[in-house]
């Protein structure tokens, strides 16, 4: 059901990266009662697109969409104030392996336009992978630059995959010669905005390092060694509307926590 964006006065977004929906169903469920968020995008569904949960999430208020195949990639939109004008895939996207993966997602909710995407990890700087990264940025700057200098708020959320500064890990020494934190990818993201988007999300936050991932071994949560690679890229209108910004480092803790935490923008639409 479309939700008539005339009737919001306020809006909470987020993004996610749950690294399986089905493994953190519970916590998802939880968390979108407890935290109050109108739409949620999600990335590494793990799932196919006839096991995402979307009866679970009807039943609590929320339309879904997903664009999934069953394997490690896969994108979703959730909301409860409105899901029209869904858009799978990304328009003119490069293929890896001979076949476009799941990795973007685009709705109307309410009043604003929203991206959900899951930028590849690139593996490593000679491999193959790194270069459809390159590639795959680019093919989301030209879809997006339209929305982008647009009249309406817009945002393209996610995992981007990219620390966009040295200050978004824990150690930048400990990152020498990794994806990442490499030039090129950086200065994709920096293309990126140069459509009109900026980060909404400022840095500091309540954290000196407000990261969003932390590896599941090595006890790099409890040590706080992280990186700040959940994004949230809004436009003008998108940016003027931001009333505050946060990231969830509570829903990372305790047992069957995705090793990502949901970072959340509220907006004055």
């Amino acid at each position: 059901m479309s939700y008539p964006g005339s009737r919001l006065s306020s809006m909470r977004i987020a993004t996610w990266n749950v690294n399986s929906v089905t493994a953190r169903l519970p916590r998802l469920l939880a968390w979108l009662e407890s935290s109050g968020t109108d739409v949620l995008c999600i990335q590494e569904t793990k799932c196919a697109e006839e096991q995402f949960p979307a009866e679970e999430l009807r039943e609590i208020g929320y339309e879904s969409a997903i664009h999934a195949d069953g394997r490690w990639n896969g994108v979703a939109l959730v909301s409860r104030v409105g899901l029209d004008e869904v858009v799978k895939g990304l328009p003119g996207g490069p293929a890896y392996d001979g076949a476009q993966e799941p990795r973007a997602i685009s709705a109307t909710c309410g009043p604003v336009r929203l991206w959900s995407v899951y930028v590849p990890n690139g593996r490593e700087v000679t491999h193959d992978h790194y270069a459809y990264k390159l590639e795959w940025l680019a093919a989301l700057k030209e879809a997006v630059a339209a929305d982008a200098a647009g009249p309406r708020p817009f945002a393209v959320l996610g995992d981007y995959n990219i620390a966009p500064a040295d200050e978004d890990v824990w150690d930048r020494a400990a990152f020498e010669g990794s994806t990442h934190v490499t030039e090129p990818e950086r200065a994709a993201l920096a293309a990126l905005r140069e459509t009109g988007l900026s980060d909404v999300v400022p840095r500091p936050l309540k954290y000196d390092h407000p990261f969003t991932y932390w590896d599941y071994r090595q006890l790099c949560f409890p040590k706080n060694r992280g990186m700040r690679i959940d994004l949230v890229y809004g436009n003008g209108p998108f940016a003027g509307a931001v009333k505050d910004s946060y990231v969830d480092r509570e829903e990372r803790k305790g047992k069957g926590a995705s090793d990502h935490a949901p970072v959340v923008v509220d907006l004055d639409v």
